[in-house]
């Protein structure tokens, strides 16, 4: 595959896992107990740990150079 190709294609799929991402937050927040902390610890971890999963479909995209 092109390397542009390969690149829209990574970016399109970074722009769906991210809809879904915000998405899964937000129904497993509503799970949880209401209180600030849990708030601030949660979507602070869910913030952060999004770019763990796209770390193969990111390599994948520079492969191949």
């Amino acid at each position: 595959m092109h390397p542009r190709l390969r690149r829209l294609v990574a970016a399109f799929g970074v722009l769906a896992f991210l809809a879904f991402w915000v998405w899964a937050l937000i129904v497993l927040r509503e799970l949880l107990p209401a209180s600030q902390w849990i708030d601030f610890l949660f979507f602070a971890v869910g913030g952060t740990a999004w770019g763990l999963p796209l770390i193969p479909l990111l390599k994948w995209a520079e492969r191949g150079r």
